[in-house]
């Protein structure tokens, strides 16, 4: 008897909480937020320069779950924004439109740069990440409160930084000819950062980090390739000693340049001087 009681009683409960949530009354407010946002001059800015003609958000106003929360990490000074915002037009969009067409960009880009105004320190190595790309439609730039825009080097930092990501955002696109990685493979090495830049270069990699594996070294040329003028970039290859690795170098820059014409119809060389003289044009 007991038994049928408690069952009883559930049925009972059951249909009491039915009749519960089928009432009006019970039906609280809506816990997503649908007011219309609140945007000042830069927010509008943003929207007309990167949201309206590319589809693509500049997040600059976020909380710790939009970023590592295991770093130490803030938010930009808003003054800051614009500046790097107008450094990405001037040095990646313009030039990639200019010499790839107007929808290039569009069709191919990160969805997402998320600007953060502090540097992220790397905890267990002698290293400070610059940016992250995720999955190929977010790129998060650090250090942004720091730069320096009467320095051409402080300004390349962020901008090689991009160059690099989006080097690999289209390599996932179209994957860059695996040969490349058997090129000089002996020498990658993960402890990259106990290798200086001219270290690097005598053993073949463009940087230190190139030397870290192959899908490094082929957006580090592009990276190098893309923050430095024709002469300057010929200058750091021409000031390896070893010849058999400046041959090296030539060897993969001639890939990239090839992966550029043959994927994308794009001459690196044409886009190599656009992108240096957007960034000139950036020292103030």
């Amino acid at each position: 008897m007991k038994k049928y009681m408690r069952i009883i009683l559930a049925i009972v409960s059951v249909l009491s909480f039915m009749s519960c949530s089928n009432s009006g009354d019970s039906v609280g407010e809506s816990q997503i937020d649908t007011s219309t946002p609140i945007l000042n001059r830069l927010d509008v800015w943003l929207r007309s320069n990167f949201v309206e003609p590319y589809n693509i958000e500049v997040l600059y106003k976020w909380d710790i779950n939009d970023t590592d929360i295991d770093r130490f990490l803030h938010p930009p000074l808003q003054s800051s924004v614009r500046p790097v915002a107008i450094a990405l037009q001037k040095a990646w969009v313009e030039p990639y439109t200019e010499v790839g067409g107007v929808d290039f960009i569009k069709n191919i880009a990160p969805r997402q740069f998320t600007f953060v105004g502090s540097f992220n320190f790397n905890p267990n190595t002698p290293t400070i990440t610059l940016g992250i790309a995720e999955a190929g439609t977010k790129i998060t730039l650090f250090n942004i409160d720091y730069l320096d825009f009467s320095d051409i080097n402080s300004i390349k930092e962020p901008l090689k930084t991009v160059q690099h990501e989006y080097g690999h955002i289209l390599n996932q696109n179209i994957p860059y000819d695996p040969i490349y990685n058997q090129i000089n493979p002996q020498n990658y090495n993960a402890n990259w950062f106990n290798r200086t830049d001219e270290e690097a270069r005598e053993l073949g990699y463009i940087t230190a980090y190139a030397s870290s594996q192959g899908s490094e070294d082929f957006v580090e040329m592009v990276s190098e390739m893309l923050t430095n003028s024709k002469t300057g970039f010929d200058a750091i290859v021409n000031s390896i000693l070893n010849p058999e690795s400046k041959a090296i170098i030539r060897q993969k820059e001639a890939m990239v340049a090839d992966y550029y014409s043959t994927n994308f119809g794009i001459d690196i060389y044409e886009l190599q001087e656009l992108a240096y003289k957007g960034m000139v044009e950036l020292v103030k």
